[in-house]
């Protein structure tokens, strides 16, 4: 395949462009140049997500070594946005103005979409997220996660204690960062519309890292909560059942979000109460399936952690491969949107819905989780149902 070979004029060009804030374009260099993609991730921070991207790389170094996108190899670059506003700015900057990337695949990070969805559709570029996390991930039109997201596993979790577990009383604490405030309040306020039934208590004012638990776990057990609803990450998750342990509580149901579906979490709680439940973002991975048999295999080789973060950054590079293999011609930022937006839907087991990327950024699709569930004393995560629990359309 021939790509385009910029002259000194156009290169001169391009550089004015990238000056003034508009450089565009994108593309695979001079014939036999690399493919450039890059990835904002939060690599260190309050809550990180390095698997993501590592992921994505260890796709691409195979996709390389059996001979790369019609002779061209995939030049990839993860950058770490520390969870800071002005670092998550500048990693796109570099990127898609200084590298010229065609595209963005396997992104992980807390606050990159909110931060910089304007930017990527003013340059036309786009994203295939690994993990979104952050509202802005859901609603542009120029990034479509692989992952459904925590708001949507938000009401996937209560759906699940509430119609499958048939719990009623539940209590939801949220830690709030950024604006994730009013997109965890629509997620509950969705599962009202669903279901009909309210939240015995709603608090959005729990700490990420909080030092103790303790006054959340007492509220929630004075209030006669059945079980909490928490999007904690790991460490946080186990600070709040470590709390109901001392004040006795052995009854409640524990309702996560898929970032506490991990074995090291599994490990780390000896006493889950009446059980931990998390609808899985993907087919889940502590299972012994054919389904996750090449992403395991390529993880164990590359000494990658099996989570759901490693998994979807495997799945975004998985699918931007088979994208940039439909290209007929000049891999360029240009034909890279075009193929995505051109794109079949993509069938995977590793996910309930089929990926195609217009319709994922519209959010025109039944997002939905496999659940699992970790129950007391026995340290291990088993799945919870037979079948992929989705969410109602509209």
């Amino acid at each position: 395949m021939k790509s385009r070979i910029l002259g000194a004029a156009a290169l001169t060009a391009a550089a004015a462009l990238a000056l003034s804030g508009c450089a565009g374009g994108g593309g695979g260099g001079g014939e036999g140049a690399p493919i450039k993609l890059g990835s904002v991730n939060t690599i260190s921070g309050p809550a990180t997500f390095p698997e993501a991207s590592e992921a994505a790389a260890a796709v691409f170094d195979k996709v390389n070594a059996e001979g790369g996108i019609n002779g061209h190899k995939i030049e990839y670059k993860a950058t770490d946005d520390k969870a800071d506003p002005a670092t998550a700015t500048a990693s796109a900057r570099e990127l898609v103005g200084s590298d010229e990337v065609v595209a963005l695949v396997g992104s992980a990070s807390l606050l990159d979409c909110e931060i910089n969805a304007k930017y990527y559709e003013q340059e036309d570029v786009r994203s295939i997220q690994g993990t979104g996390v952050d509202p802005g991930c859901f609603n542009s039109p120029n990034i479509a996660p692989v992952n459904i997201g925590p708001f949507n596993d938000t009401t996937l979790t209560m759906l699940y204690g509430s119609e499958e577990l048939g719990l009623d009383d539940l209590c939801v604490f949220t830690s709030v960062i950024g604006s994730t405030g009013p997109a965890y309040q629509a997620a509950i306020d969705r599962w009202s519309e669903i279901t009909g039934k309210k939240p015995k208590l709603v608090d959005d004012t729990v700490p990420y890292g909080g030092a103790d638990y303790t006054p959340y776990i007492v509220k929630a057990k004075e209030a006669g909560c059945k079980a909490i609803v928490s999007n904690a990450v790991e460490p946080d998750a186990i600070g709040q059942i470590k709390a109901a342990n001392q004040q006795g509580w052995d009854d409640v149901t524990f309702l996560f979000l898929t970032s506490t579906y991990s074995e090291s979490f599994a490990k780390a709680v000896s006493n889950a109460g009446a059980g931990v439940y998390v609808p899985a973002e993907f087919y889940p991975f502590t299972e012994d399936s054919d389904v996750n048999a090449d992403w395991k295999a390529l993880m164990e080789e590359k000494g990658i952690n099996l989570t759901s973060f490693s998994q979807g950054g495997y799945l975004a590079a998985t699918f931007m491969v088979e994208v940039l293999k439909s290209i007929d011609g000049d891999i360029t930022r240009e034909s890279v949107n075009k193929a995505l937006a051109d794109m079949k839907p993509i069938e995977n087991d590793m996910i309930a819905f089929p990926y195609q990327f217009d319709k994922i950024a519209a959010q025109d699709f039944e997002p939905g989780g496999w659940p699992v569930v970790l129950k007391s004393g026995t340290n291990a995560w088993e799945k919870s149902a037979d079948d992929w629990l989705l969410i109602p359309a509209s």
